[in-house]
């Protein structure tokens, strides 16, 4: 059985070369973590884990160590075309309750609109779990206040990784992520 994360920290970088993975590299040169063996897990924020600054977060890195994350990543290759990846994260009151961390990846957003589209996606995940009742169809700074309203909801906030691609074509690559720390 794997210990479960105390700590968790957002990150995001871009990067641009020739080849794919070489920008994939970069980005994550950008996001400061580029020395990790990354395994990726689904959106479970565990109850308890502390959001610590980024900073401090890679501090604890270690070369080559295995490091879980969620992580949105999206990729082009077409000239001005807009991407983005963001990480959104919604916490409970109730520390012995869990959260959620969503990841959202495409193309055509807005930095502000795609930290929105995955802000919205944590917290409504979280208060659909916490039985907050609220309109689906409703827009997200309606639903937001809903949210801080109820009590049951601590915060949300995201983080997002954008560009437009390379004008001579070159991969451009963007990443946003959430690093769990066992520490």
């Amino acid at each position: 059985m794997f210990p479960i994360p105390k700590r968790v920290f957002l990150t995001g970088g871009v990067g641009v070369h020739r080849h794919q993975l070489t920008a994939f590299e970069y980005a994550l040169r950008d996001a400061d973590i580029e020395q990790q063996n990354l395994v990726t897990v689904s959106s479970i924020l565990p109850p308890g884990c502390r959001m610590i600054g980024r900073k401090a977060g890679v501090k604890t890195l270690s070369p080559g160590e295995i490091t879980f994350c969620v992580m949105a990543r999206a990729e082009t290759n077409e000239p001005g075309r807009r991407i983005n990846a963001s990480i959104g994260f919604a916490r409970p009151v109730d520390q012995k309750m869990y959260g959620y961390i969503s990841e959202h990846h495409g193309y055509g957003m807005t930095r502000k609109q795609s930290g929105d589209y995955a802000e919205d996606l944590a917290a409504t995940m979280l208060a659909s779990t916490l039985g907050i009742e609220f309109d689906a169809d409703a827009a997200w700074n309606e639903r937001k206040r809903v949210y801080e309203h109820s009590r049951l909801i601590i915060d949300s906030l995201s983080k997002t990784a954008a560009a437009e691609g390379d004008a001579q074509g070159r991969w451009t690559c963007a990443v946003a992520v959430a690093v769990f720390r066992f520490d």
